[in-house]
Order: C-alpha cells, then sequence, then structure tokens
C-alpha cells in the first residue's frame, strides 16, 4: 500500500542527513582514538540534530557498551555501532494504520497547524485505495476552516463525511458519525477532533465525552488514537505528546513535514522518551507522500 519508502525517506531526510550522519562522518574521519572527547562530540552533534538531551546520553551510554564489548579501537568502526544503538531504540515494528480488525474507530488529535486534516484526508484516500469503506467526521468544529478543509479531503478521496455546523458540540459530531457508520456497514470512521491544548481541561472533557460515546453506541469498534505532530518543530513536538499523553492515552503518532527539516531525529526522541510507535512520516506534499514507518529502513535512510 505504502511503496518506495526507503527511496522516499532519503530523500526526504537529506537535511537531517547533513546535519547528522555526515557531521558524525567527518569528525569520525578526523578521531585517532576513540575517547571522551570523542564521546562528547558524538553527543553534542546527536543533540544539536534534535534527539534531544536524554536520548542522546543514552544513544551514548549504549554505544559505549558495544564498542566495550566488542573491543572496538578503531574510530571509523563507530557510526556502525551508533546505527545499531538506534535501530535497537526504535524497535522492529513497522508502522501501519491499516486496523487490527473492523469496524474501527479512528480519533486523530493534534494542534493547529500540524498538518492534522492534511493527514486524515491522505490516511482515508490509501485506506479507500486499500479496499475499506472509510467515513470521516469533522468533529473539529472550533476551528474555522477545519469543516470546510476536511469536506474537500473528502471529495478528493471519495469518502463521504458526517458534520454539523460551526461550533456545534464535537461528540453530537461523533455520535451521528458512528450512527451513521453502523447504518451504511463502514470499515473504518475517522475522527478529526480538535486540539486546543491551551486549554487542557476542555480538551479533556471533550475527548472523553467522545471516547464515552464510541465506547456506548459503537462497542463493537476497534479503537485507536493517532497524534499528529510538526517535525518541524523539534523537541516541543516531544513537549506536544507529552501534554497530550496527560490528556488521554495516545497509540501511534503521525510525523509530519519530516522532509522540510533537518530535525528528523526527533523520530528516535519521540520513541525513546515516550514510548509510543511513529506509525507514519510525512516526506512531501503529496498523497503517497504520507508512508507506513519502517524504523529499520529509516535507520538506513539516515546513514
Amino acid at each position: 500500500m505504502f511503496g518506495g519508502f526507503f527511496e522516499k525517506l532519503k530523500d526526504g531526510l537529506s537535511k537531517t542527513k547533513n546535519n547528522l550522519t555526515e557531521k558524525i562522518t567527518d569528525m569520525l574521519s578526523g578521531a585517532m582514538t576513540i575517547d571522551e572527547d570523542l564521546y562528547e562530540e558524538l553527543e553534542e552533534i546527536l543533540i544539536t540534530a534534535d534527539i534531544g538531551v536524554e536520548t542522546s546520553l543514552h544513544i551514548i551510554e549504549k554505544l559505549k557498551e558495544k564498542i566495550r564489548e566488542n573491543k572496538v579501537k578503531d574510530p571509523a568502526l563507530v557510526k556502525d555501532y551508533l546505527k545499531e544503538v538506534i535501530i535497537d531504540i526504535l524497535g522492529e515494528e513497522n508502522g501501519t494504520i491499516r486496523p487490527d480488525k473492523t469496524p474501527a474507530v479512528v480519533l486523530v488529535i493534534g494542534v493547529n497547524g500540524v498538518g492534522k486534516t492534511t493527514s486524515i484526508g491522505k490516511i482515508s484516500s490509501k485506506l479507500k485505495d486499500s479496499g475499506y469503506k472509510v467515513l470521516m467526521a469533522a468533529a473539529d468544529t472550533f476551528r474555522a476552516a477545519a469543516i470546510d478543509q476536511l469536506e474537500v479531503w473528502s471529495k478528493r478521496a471519495g469518502v463521504d463525511i458526517i458534520k454539523h455546523q460551526e461550533g456545534s458540540d464535537p461528540a453530537a459530531v461523533v455520535f451521528d458519525a458512528v450512527q451513521a457508520s453502523k447504518a451504511r456497514k463502514t470499515d473504518v470512521l475517522i475522527c478529526d477532533t480538535a486540539g486546543r491544548l491551551h486549554n487542557k481541561k476542555n480538551l479533556m472533557d471533550e475527548l472523553g465525552k467522545i471516547n464515552r460515546i464510541i465506547d456506548r453506541e459503537f462497542g463493537e469498534a476497534d479503537k485507536q488514537t493517532l497524534l499528529v505532530l510538526d517535525a518541524t518543530t523539534g523537541q516541543n513536538a516531544v513537549q506536544q505528546a507529552r501534554q497530550f499523553m496527560e490528556v488521554c492515552p495516545i497509540d501511534g503518532i503521525v510525523l509530519t513535514k519530516l522532509d522540510g527539516t533537518a530535525k528528523g531525529g526527533i523520530v528516535i526522541s519521540i520513541k525513546h522518551s515516550l514510548n509510543i510507535p511513529v506509525k507514519l512520516v510525512g516526506v512531501g506534499e503529496s498523497i503517497e507522500d504520507l508512508q507506513e514507518f519502517n524504523p529499520k529502513e529509516f535507520a538506513e535512510a539516515l546513514f
């Protein structure tokens, strides 16, 4: 369903590679021995690639262990072991948006401007192309353009949409969407929900109400919550995720705009700091550029 991940990713990660891998290569090529100075320099490069302090320290500790265990003396070999450490952190599991079972409900959250509505449009389009019957719910009723934007995507993707007036109760939209979903026997209901993090209490109440409606009216559905984050915001994205985790459980991350940033190291930071899988990454504007995340290929592309 999502082909050519590696090539797209390699192109998309070019800024991160310049910021991270090439600096590491240059540094190692000038090093004579593997010593504390080398590790310190390496740590600094990792932090500047937005891998974050905590994750960078963890990587260096694990790298030291591998270097000791394998009695490595040649600095030129350090990079291969660094790649191994990063693959270990990212884990084995490939990202997917295909539901474990149907019917499924996917709640999508994220602050304004991260590419939430666009991601929903692309996910819907991909699922429909894979043979799923999809319905959208425009439950981000507080952002003026959100309903219109989702409607444009519903037409583009060729899927139905349930919407109310701007400013109406998001839970009421979800209620109607659940009824429609059951009546039309859809496979996947995707709900665009609000992300007003500055008002956490309201957001918590709203998402709580939406979840209660889904559990009560559509208990048989497989439910998951995806958080959309913008890679260009670097460590701010990790902070955002932490705040959303206080509001509701999150099953996966959709990381947009990975092609537009030198901060691609954020993927490693998210997995290590939050232990939430990155399911999809955006490496361009077109529908094909939202890709299922493959951790091993990510590490390969990075190095």
